[in-house]
C-alpha cells in the first residue's frame, strides 16, 4: 500500500515520526489494490488510516466523523474498525505467563446495520450483544447507523501490558473471512507474537532466578513528624 495523503489538525500532538531519516505525519492514509490472482479475477481496493497516537476525548468525535465523510466521498463499501478487546489475568496466574494460543484468541462482532450484522458478523464471529464500545469506534458506529453505513467493529481478546501480535493475527484473519478477493498474510503477526512470547518466558524465568538467588526484604515502616 502507498501513502496517498493525511489527518492534519491543530489539535493532534506536535510529532514527527522519523523512519529511515524520513519524517512522517502522525496520521496517515495508505492505499492499494492486491495483484490479480491466477485466474485474472482482481481483488478490492483498500484504505487503512494508521495513527500513532492515542487521540484527545475532545478530538475523537470530529475526527471520526471526518474519516466517514471521507470515505463516503471516496464511494467506500464498507469501514472495519477494530479494537483490542482486554482480557483479565486469571486469580492467582503471573501477568508474564505465556500468553493464550491464537486458537483461543476470541473476537466478537457488532454492526452498524442489521444487513452488514447478518452479512458479516453472525457467520464469522460472537457477536458482541451486551457492553460498551467507546472511543473512535463507537463513534463511527454510532455515525454508520444513523447514515445508514456499513461499519464493523472487530474486538479481538488481547493483553493489556504489551502490544499483542496475537490479537492483530487474529483480527487479519477475520477480516480475510469477509474480505474474499482479498487475501491478507497474517504470518509476519505470526512471528511478532512468538517473539514477544519469548521475551516474556525470558523475563518470567529472570524474575524467577531473582527471587530465589536474591533476600527477601521488608519494606521500612513510614516515618512520621
Amino acid at each position: 500500500m502507498e501513502q496517498i495523503g493525511i489527518v492534519e489538525s491543530p489539535a493532534f500532538p506536535t510529532v514527527s515520526l522519523v523512519r529511515n531519516g524520513i519524517p512522517q505525519h502522525p496520521v496517515r492514509i495508505y492505499a492499494g489494490r492486491p495483484p490479480a490472482d491466477r485466474a485474472g479475477r482482481g481483488a478490492d481496493k483498500l484504505v487503512a488510516f494508521v495513527s500513532e497516537f492515542h487521540p484527545a476525548p475532545t478530538v475523537i468525535h470530529p475526527l471520526a466523523t471526518t474519516i466517514l465523510d471521507w470515505i463516503q466521498e471516496q464511494r467506500c463499501s464498507l469501514l472495519v474498525s477494530p479494537e483490542g478487546l482486554v482480557v483479565e489475568a486469571a486469580p492467582g496466574s503471573s501477568r508474564t505467563s505465556r500468553p493464550p494460543r491464537l486458537s483461543d484468541v476470541k473476537v466478537y462482532g457488532v454492526a452498524s446495520t442489521r444487513k452488514a450484522r447478518e452479512l458479516y458478523i453472525e457467520p464469522n464471529m460472537i457477536p458482541f450483544a451486551e457492553g460498551v464500545i467507546t472511543g473512535i469506534a463507537g463513534v463511527l458506529l454510532n455515525e454508520g447507523r444513523r447514515r445508514g453505513f456499513d461499519v464493523l467493529t472487530f474486538l479481538a481478546e488481547a493483553q493489556a501490558d504489551y502490544p499483542d501480535a496475537r490479537a492483530a493475527a487474529k483480527v487479519i484473519e477475520t477480516i480475510n473471512r469477509i474480505l474474499l478477493r482479498t487475501p491478507l498474510d497474517p504470518v509476519p503477526l505470526y512471528a511478532e507474537a512468538e517473539r514477544i512470547e519469548q521475551q516474556l518466558l525470558s523475563i518470567q524465568k529472570h524474575a524467577a532466578e531473582r527471587s530465589r538467588t536474591e533476600p527477601s526484604t521488608q519494606p521500612s515502616p513510614p516515618m512520621y513528624r
